[in-house]
């Protein structure tokens, strides 16, 4: 049993956690990105691109510049980064019990190989683990929200828009506290949904991507001590602004933390968004507003045969959850350090792809449960003429046109709590103190024509 808990591979069939197991199908896109072997990738990259820019800032007899041969022999070793490369670093783990140290060590052999012993003096100069693992981390996140979440998330917003205009027409009862309330369109209420989202990914993508880089405690101690002569702080900006980073010009010896915690707190936010659309689908499904389209092989219950469950926004509904709860802890946790370092946050950023895979389980399981659903038009509009009495906020309006201050009470004391039917509602206006046009009017007035500007709403936006 020791041999197999320490194999390299496992069978998903054994993973204990259900990302690597029940959902590995669903989450493999992001093993590119928040896998041990893409932190080691990631790690690479930053020490890579750091020994070439020093290379080329130091520049002197003993580390002249690197050649574009050198430089692309240099920069194969984490674009051709590849399982076995990852085996070999957490074989030298093993030994040194540190990772970057690992990282380092592993290079060193590779350049050896590569006839570049001279500059491997240069391999992590001056740098504490947080100038190799922070900007790694940081374009771990960036990539992984780019090429995976992000367009995954994109789709749903592409659907709800869709439904939204599909559905701009469909009149149905509104619920505020569960209770019937003034109509309003489904497309109208699917379209507030895709609005919100759109306004948090936007706010996602303006968080500035910033990290530390300034050695042991962020003051450039060794680097200027070694080179006084050169400019330490422009150098860093520019290595990493070459990473497509921005550099956080105070820091201890770990990076702050604040901005990452802030783009994992507005994720929480989308997912929020898509749990309370998860929990209104649902709750639509349960009154018939929507039905699903079959799944052929499908089972809805292991007793019930007829039963065609939401199981898609339920598993959405739980995987959200997850995501926000993981995330939450990681966006209050980073920030906190004892002084300049403690290493509590090393095992913490080992998870950030958790919230990642919990998002994206819970993306997929959305776009299944959209792809689903049909609006039930005809089941909406019986509900409508069932609650006639949804039309006294207009009366009441209309009364206080006609100059009467006691509008609101009139029309509360013969409609709450009650439950009128078609002749209840037109015998409710007969006895209105209106004339006879403004009583016509009102018996015009129908549920399904009480809409307000839902249908505009939604075409503008």
């Amino acid at each position: 049993m020791a041999d197999r808990l320490s194999a390299e591979y496992y069978h998903p069939l054994e993973a204990v956690s259900p990302v690597d197991g029940r959902y590995r199908p669903a989450v493999q896109p992001l093993a590119a990105y928040f896998s041990e072997s893409a932190f080691f990738r990631y790690r690479i990259k930053v020490e890579v691109e750091y020994l070439i820019a020093l290379a080329g800032e130091i520049a002197d007899e003993t580390f002249p510049p690197l050649d574009e041969d050198q430089t692309a022999s240099l920069r194969k070793l984490y674009t051709h980064f590849s399982l076995d490369g990852a085996r070999a670093v957490k074989d030298i783990e093993r030994t040194t019990r540190h990772d970057i140290k690992a990282v380092e060590y592993y290079l060193r052999r590779q350049m050896e190989s590569m006839g570049l012993q001279r500059w491997i003096p240069l391999l992590h100069l001056g740098l504490t683990s947080q100038d190799v693992n922070h900007p790694a981390l940081t374009m771990m996140w960036r990539d992984g929200w780019r090429d995976v979440l992000r367009p995954a998330l994109l789709d749903l917003e592409t659907t709800l828009k869709a439904q939204a205009q599909a559905w701009a027409d469909m009149v149905m009862l509104s619920r505020t506290h569960g209770q019937p309330a003034s109509p309003t369109t489904l497309g109208k209420e699917v379209a507030v949904f895709a609005y919100r989202l759109r306004t948090l990914r936007e706010q996602f993508d303006h968080i500035p991507l910033t990290t530390k880089f300034g050695g042991a405690v962020g003051n450039f101690n060794a680097h200027l001590a070694a080179w006084p002569e050169i400019d330490w702080e422009a150098f860093a900006d520019r290595f990493i602004h070459s990473l497509g980073l921005e550099r956080q010009p105070l820091t201890t010896q770990i990076e702050n933390y604040d901005l990452l915690g802030l783009q994992l707190k507005t994720l929480a936010s989308i997912n929020t968004v898509l749990l309370d659309a998860a929990r209104d689908f649902w709750l639509y499904i349960s009154i018939g507003y929507f039905s699903q389209r079959v799944t052929a092989g499908e089972v809805g219950s292991s007793t019930m045969p007829h039963k065609v469950n939401p199981i898609d926004f339920e598993n959405a509904e739980g995987n959200l959850g997850l995501a926000n709860a993981v995330a939450a802890h990681i966006a209050g946790k980073l920030p906190v350090s004892r002084w300049q370092r403690d290493l509590s946050d090393s095992t913490v950023t080992r998870n950030l792809g958790v919230p990642a895979a919990y998002s994206l389980i819970a993306y997929q399981a959305l776009s299944r449960g959209f792809a689903k659903v049909q609006p039930q038009p005809d089941t909406m509009a019986a509900d409508l003429e069932r609650h006639p009495e949804v039309l006294g906020e207009a009366v009441q309006t209309y009364l206080r046109k006609a100059g009467r201050t006691d509008a609101y009470e009139l029309v509360k004391d013969l409609t709450r709590g009650k439950q009128l039917t078609t002749e209840d509602w037109q015998a409710l206006i007969e006895a209105l103190p209106l004339n006879a046009e403004g009583k016509a009017q009102l018996r015009e007035l129908r549920p399904g024509d009480y809409v307000g500007l839902a249908r505009t709403l939604v075409r503008h936006a």
